[in-house]
């Protein structure tokens, strides 16, 4: 029996009811939370706090309070928002501001074992966004990639069919190519730079007959030349128009050089992924993954059950992100 009793379920949130912390929550780049772990989130945002272990250091754990006065905003990132559908009632009804950073490569079962075909993953896209309107799903087009089978010729005629299909959907494309994390298929090579031009070049040719932008996710190649400019996927400018009013962020120092993000609470856990992408660097060992399945409950306060004893639990804050004007629309 998880001794649940030293968590002190509900202080956190209670102490920041005052609202002196707001932040903007990640769900996450570890794992794919709408696709797995709905049921959970919803549990954590209903109960007003999660706890987090440190990717590093599972003995420390950080309590981040959840209430919607808390929460600036939500991203979820995501392969499969299917399962995340009929959650979304309760989720507006709970009063949180959010929107998807939603991944489509349709590279097929043997990159992508554990995602539904392209056909549907493209009808629950367009579903996601007739609910939130473009503004409130971006498309990921994350990783490219080439092997054997998938040629440069594949990966443009593959990205032509989406962007007919995801393109009136969304307010924007955002790319990377495929980077060489420890774990990954060696057969998925990383791209040369000619390479990376020839394909961008093409790309960007082809989102410009649907009036699609391009943007690149934390690449360092300059590719503005074809007019593809560098991405915040946590876009600060987003989150004030989806929370409706202006707020103070710096650049996430814990992402990569090229990563334009804005500062965000990652709520998720590696190695809890079950989908199986072979590119992935969040899942990379399938012990701890069956493990945190085996342990993981809808009701608990971690993605991967309760604490176990003796773990060090610390509050996490952080200054307000909120601006002192209050709304976007006070000096119209």
């Amino acid at each position: 029996m998880q001794n649940r009793s030293r968590c002190g379920f509900g202080e956190a949130a209670a102490r920041q009811k005052e609202g002196k912390d707001e932040m903007i929550i990640s769900a996450s780049r570890r794992t794919d939370i709408p696709a797995c772990y709905g049921q959970w989130m919803i549990a954590r945002l209903r109960a007003g706090e999660v706890l987090v272990p440190n990717p590093y250091n599972a003995s420390r754990i950080s309590r981040v309070a959840l209430s919607p006065g808390n929460v600036d905003c939500i991203v979820f990132w995501t392969k499969n928002a299917a399962p995340m559908l009929p959650l979304l009632d309760e989720l507006d009804a709970l009063g949180y501001k959010y929107y998807f950073e939603y991944t489509v490569t349709g590279y097929g079962s043997a990159l992508e074992p554990g995602l539904p075909e392209k056909e549907r993953t493209v009808d629950t896209f367009l579903r996601l966004s007739e609910r939130l309107g473009p503004e409130g799903v971006d498309w990921r087009f994350d990783p490219v990639l080439l092997t054997s089978s998938i040629t440069p010729a594949w990966q443009l005629e593959h990205f032509g069919a989406l962007c007919h299909a995801l393109h009136g959907a969304t307010r924007r494309c955002v790319f990377s190519f495929a980077d060489p994390y420890p774990g990954i298929r060696p057969s998925i090579a990383p791209l040369e730079e000619t390479q990376m031009r020839l394909l961008a070049k093409e790309f960007a040719d082809i989102a410009g007959e649907y009036g699609l932008p391009l943007y690149t996710c934390a690449e360092a190649v300059e590719l503005s030349e074809y007019g593809i400019r560098h991405a915040a996927c946590i876009d600060s400018a987003k989150v004030e128009r989806i929370a409706g009013y202006p707020i103070r962020v710096e650049r996430d120092p814990g992402q990569r050089p090229a990563c334009g993000c804005a500062a965000s609470v990652d709520i998720g856990v590696y190695n809890t992924c079950p989908n199986g992408c072979t590119y992935c660097y969040a899942t990379t060992r399938p012990a701890l993954l069956r493990r945190a399945r085996a342990v993981h409950a809808p009701d608990a306060p971690m993605l991967t059950g309760w604490p176990r004893g003796g773990e060090q639990i610390t509050d996490r804050t952080g200054p307000s992100l909120r601006a002192e004007q209050t709304s976007l629309f006070d000096n119209l």
